[in-house]
């Protein structure tokens, strides 16, 4: 019991200031023809959760997932690259 303010604290959720990886977000901008937003959207929707995609305008997309599932949201992106020819903002290759 938090006895300052006479509360249960529970055992599950951490401090305010402890930040899990798990809970930690990424994005990456991406850019695809206009026509294929829905089919990118399917993919991420069949990716087991990897990801949620949101379309800002035309092919303008942003994808957003747990930190702890980076290296996947990049393959997921990679394989963008090559099947899509999606753009990367700042990406360097």
């Amino acid at each position: 019991m938090d006895t300052e303010r006479g509360r249960v604290k529970s055992e599950t959720q951490p401090d305010k200031g402890e930040q899990s990886q798990e809970s930690a977000l990424v994005e990456r901008r991406v850019h695809v023809a206009a026509a294929d937003v829905v089919f990118i959207k399917g993919i991420c929707e069949a990716s087991e959760g990897l990801c949620a995609m949101f379309a800002e305008r035309g092919g303008d997309l942003v994808l957003s997932a747990s930190a702890s599932r980076s290296r996947e949201l990049d393959e997921l992106i990679q394989d963008l690259r090559v099947d899509f020819g999606a753009l990367v903002e700042d990406d360097p290759g």
